[in-house]
């Protein structure tokens, strides 16, 4: 899992962003799913940051459609 901060997704490519907001999207709901079925993740912080990260690449795109 690869988390980005801001200074971290301006650097990324169009490309680069969208390869990473699908393989985040799947990773969070397999986390999800895991803890629907009565699981635990190893990380319990791990689904809070995963949507953050969708969050700043999501903000990024929109940023960079905008200009």
């Amino acid at each position: 899992m690869a988390i980005f901060r801001s200074g971290e997704v301006s650097q990324l490519s169009d490309v680069e962003i969208v390869e990473q907001l699908s393989k985040l999207r799947l990773e969070l709901v397999r986390n999800k799913g895991k803890v629907g079925a009565g699981g635990a993740t190893e990380n319990p912080g791990q689904i809070r940051e995963i949507r953050r990260t969708i969050a700043r690449l999501l903000t990024e795109e929109s940023r960079r459609k905008a200009a």
